[in-house]
């Protein structure tokens, strides 16, 4: 995880990404053992990411403040699951949550339900 910034209205972006051995991982490793599923890995990354971090992200207009895109774009557009596994995340959390925590631990915080939300890309 790269060390995140505060943006323009508030957001919080940071880049995070899944290596192995030193190299990053194409999101089609921690993919279904029946294989990749249809669609983009960030379909299925996206609400695992948003469940984890629910009650701390700032919800506005019934929607939660969560952003998520892929780092890299995958070398073949038909093949999305076969992108590295880099995100670029944006989040405008909850301020008084927030508040009530220190830059280390909202890092922490996130970089954990980075990591749940990767172990639930294999269901």
């Amino acid at each position: 995880m790269t060390p995140p910034q505060i943006i323009a209205d508030g957001w919080w972006v940071s880049l995070l990404w899944c290596e192995q051995d030193g190299s990053v991982i194409p999101f089609e490793d921690l993919a279904p053992a029946a294989g990749p599923p249809p669609g983009s890995p960030l379909m299925r990354l996206g609400p695992g990411l948003a469940g984890t971090l629910s009650g701390l992200v700032l919800e506005e207009n019934g929607r939660q403040q969560l952003r998520i895109r892929l780092g890299q774009p995958p070398a073949d557009e038909n093949l999305p699951w076969a992108a590295p596994l880099t995100i670029l995340a944006g989040f405008r959390f909850e301020p008084a949550r927030a508040l009530a925590m220190r830059e280390n631990e909202l890092a922490l915080t996130v970089l954990t339900a980075f990591r749940d939300a990767l172990l639930r890309l294999s269901y």
